[in-house]
């Protein structure tokens, strides 16, 4: 939205240009040429020496509730976030979403303190140049100042265009202060931002610190010197000797669980076996039985040829009287013979055989 500036304003205080009267020669028209965020991620975030906001335009005092509601509506709120970002970590990203989603239409603008000012609050693991592009290649971040300060002073505020400043709400003391972001509180331009527990710089130096013998033996067995690792020749060694047992406690692991996977698989098998087994021998039981059993199907044949046979051997009945026919003188009759039928003979057992070995017996003594 372009804006209207004049060096008068009317008795009533407000500028002439806004009064009933025509506009004068002396007002000219200024828009705001802020650089707008960054729609795409193909590149990285620029440093601001290298895109420095040269807008002409003043930018009017803005509070947290117009921001919120989108204004201005010509130019985005630019909100800066500052830190040391050391080991660069995703509760750093959360608080820059934070900062970035204050208000609908925000550019983000990111200090970093260089390695000499980082000096008085601790040795950083990073350099300043590997903490700049860390933040550089951050997604919510559209431009990066380097060398920021730990205090911020009206003169960065103004050069900048700062119009709101996002941090924690931890007060951070500083010489001759107790909280560094004192003045931008009072000053109605602290949003604060929350904190991500269980990460911080801290706590990742913390845990390297704790497992350090794990850290020098993995790091000397993918090629680091005990040189580069500052690690003492007794301590190599042992560091070395320790790999090795770890090795062989590997291999045998693998082996015990390829062994238990052999184990499990014959079992398995063996399982399949039994039951394949199983269920053969019974289908073999009730075959068995259906044709050899009581009531199977090879007595009932074995009964039936047995009939067949006993009907074939015993003859047939011959009638009681035959016919006559004329005698002849010449020839005596003939006897008459009566065919009984043929009862079949008793089973054989041996005292049906002492008995009739006896009655006969008995039978030739009556004859002498």
């Amino acid at each position: 939205m372009p804006v209207l500036t004049t060096d008068a304003e009317s008795e009533t205080g407000i500028p002439k240009s806004l009064s009933n009267e025509p506009p004068s020669e002396t007002m000219e028209e200024i828009e705001h040429t802020c650089p707008q965020p960054r729609l795409t991620l193909t590149a990285p975030a620029p440093f601001a020496d290298e895109t420095s906001c040269l807008c002409q335009a003043p930018h009017e005092k803005l509070t947290i509730a117009q921001a919120r509601l989108g204004t201005p509506v010509d130019r985005p709120v630019r909100v800066y976030a500052d830190g040391i970002f050391d080991l660069f970590h995703s509760g750093h990203a959360r608080a820059l979403m934070q900062a970035k989603t204050l208000f609908p239409n925000s550019y983000l603008l990111v200090g970093v303190c260089s390695d000499d000012l980082t000096k008085f609050k601790g040795f950083t693991v990073m350099n300043e140049a590997e903490r700049y592009e860390a933040l550089r290649h951050c997604r919510y971040v559209d431009e990066v100042i380097r060398d920021a300060p730990w205090t911020l002073t009206p003169e960065f505020l103004e050069k900048h265009k700062i119009d709101f400043v996002a941090h924690d709400d931890i007060p951070y003391s500083s010489a001759g202060s107790d909280d560094i972001y004192k003045h931008i509180k009072e000053a109605g331009m602290f949003v604060p931002t929350q904190r991500t527990e269980g990460i911080s710089t801290s706590d990742i130096i913390t845990r390297i610190v704790r497992d350090y013998d794990v850290y020098a033996r993995r790091n000397l067995q993918r090629g680091y010197t005990a040189k580069e690792l500052n690690v003492s020749f007794i301590n190599e060694k042992k560091y070395r000797f320790q790999n090795q047992v770890d090795k062989m406690k590997e291999k045998v692991k693998n082996v015990e669980e390829r062994s238990k996977e052999f184990v499990n698989r014959v079992e398995e098998k063996s399982h399949d076996l039994i039951q394949k087994w199983e269920e053969k021998s019974r289908e073999f039981i009730g075959n068995f039985l259906e044709l050899f059993g009581p009531d199977g199907a090879w007595k009932q044949m074995f009964q039936e040829r047995s009939n067949r046979m006993l009907h074939a051997l015993s003859p047939k009945q011959s009638p009681v009287s035959s016919p006559t026919r004329s005698r002849s003188p010449s020839r005596s009759p003939s006897p008459t013979f009566l065919w009984l039928p043929h009862k079949p003979s008793p089973p054989f057992s041996p005292k049906a055989a002492s008995a009739s070995m006896s009655s006969m017996s008995e039978g030739d003594e009556d004859e002498k």
